[in-house]
């Protein structure tokens, strides 16, 4: 058994240090999971196919195999590049297994079987394992085993028909992979609290995270409206949420984010606009109930005043007056913000085949067992021979392994 003195991957810190994870996933959701793990001081050995994960081909990129994506995921981790389909790089998978604390997966449930790296497979080599199986759909429905990407997640939950009824022309899918990425907190979340049953009891259990469900939770906890009662009292959705006229309001040089919510706020905006008396005499304004019903007519109200004045004209006065407001960013000012700047979000680090390339840091605080961007996102199997000493494999069997079953870019 490796203890978590000879454990690698961590740099002594963080709540999660000689917890050894196995992390057989790819793409987006699980290997976010993961990498927040590996933030929190695991030890995560990323099993690869021999030509790794898809990810790695998302550029823009310097060296191939290396996209940007790939980089943001994955830091802080140990690649073995393995064949699967291969009997000893199955047997080599199902020693490492044998080692983990956590084995975290979005195979298919069948395609685990046939490798025979399934839970009732694991769990008879390490009793004691959690693992983690992140899915498209429950195992218990009718689309069980069918694949499940974050486009389709994303349209089956109905974000682009939310997209399409807050008025533009066609639905759209989110342009962040939403999906994939709020399962793959939830599934974060998950592994730890069966750590922490585990810490508790010595058992060991498997999780089974669906994206359908989670993502369908995420969506219905604010648009199932009157469809929450029986009988049903009204149409479904969040009025608010959906209103066209909840954006950016565009002024005269720019556009500025406001959210005009409570009777204060409002009472406050009125009076700025020289309408004070609205708030008492038009009843569309008077409450936030009434202004949920009339959601469009007041926010169409606050696009027209909005083009009035410039960004900064109003942002001044809204902070004068305890309105919260920003300005938008676009992609490139955001990493320019200041307050990014002020709690040292990004870093510039060295990353030994990319140069120096900038990441993010883990963005929450500790006061004892600070959570860090640990490591650099590895090259395809850059770990395979150290990860197979590390199971007990002498010199020459593991040059044999990469000459047939594993790999290591050179």
């Amino acid at each position: 058994m490796v203890t978590a003195k000879s454990r690698q991957g961590s740099d002594g810190s963080g709540p999660l240090v000689g917890i050894r994870i196995l992390d057989f996933s790819s793409v987006v959701m699980g290997p976010y999971a993961t990498m927040i793990l590996a933030n929190l001081g695991a030890d995560i050995i990323k099993v690869e196919a021999p030509n790794g994960d898809v990810m790695r081909q998302v550029g823009p990129m310097k060296n191939p195999g290396m996209g940007q994506s790939f980089l943001h995921t994955n830091r802080g981790k140990r690649s073995i590049s393995l064949d699967l389909k291969h009997p000893k790089g199955q047997k080599a998978a199902l020693r490492l297994a044998a080692d983990a604390d956590v084995v975290v997966s979005n195979m298919r449930p069948a395609a685990l079987s046939r490798l025979g790296l399934d839970y009732e497979s694991v769990r008879h080599v390490n009793p004691s394992v959690v693992f983690a199986t992140a899915v498209g759909y429950g195992s218990s429905g009718r689309y069980a085993g069918q694949p499940a990407y974050d486009d389709l997640i994303q349209g089956l939950t109905g974000i682009p028909s939310l997209v399409l009824e807050s008025g533009v022309a066609q639905p759209r899918y989110l342009p962040t992979p939403i999906a994939d990425r709020a399962v793959g907190l939830y599934l974060s979340g998950m592994i730890s609290a069966a750590l922490f049953h585990r810490e508790r009891t010595g058992e060991g259990q498997s999780v089974e995270v669906p994206m359908f469900e989670v993502l369908s939770q995420f969506v219905l906890g604010d648009h199932m409206g009157g469809l929450t009662y029986d009988p049903q009292i009204g149409p479904p959705h969040y009025a608010r949420l959906i209103s066209g006229d909840r954006r950016p309001y565009r002024s005269k040089d720019g556009y500025v984010c406001v959210l005009i919510y409570t009777d204060r706020n409002w009472k406050s905006f009125l009076e700025l606009i020289g309408q004070p008396e609205r708030f008492e005499s038009d009843e569309r304004f008077s409450s936030h109930r009434n202004r949920s019903e009339n959601i469009d007519y007041v926010y169409s109200v606050v696009s027209d005043e909005i083009e009035k004045k410039t960004t900064a004209e109003w942002l001044s006065i809204f902070a004068e007056n305890d309105i919260p407001a920003t300005v938008m960013h676009s992609i490139s000012t955001l990493i320019d913000d200041d307050h990014l700047a002020d709690v040292g979000f990004f870093e510039w680090v060295s990353h030994p085949t990319e140069g120096i390339i900038r990441t993010m840091a883990a963005p929450e605080t500790w006061s004892k067992t600070p959570s860090s961007a640990r490591g650099h996102a590895p090259t395809l199997g850059e770990n395979t021979a150290e990860i197979l000493s590390e199971i007990g494999m002498k010199q020459s069997e593991i040059e044999e392994a990469l000459s047939a079953w594993a790999f290591q870019q050179s």
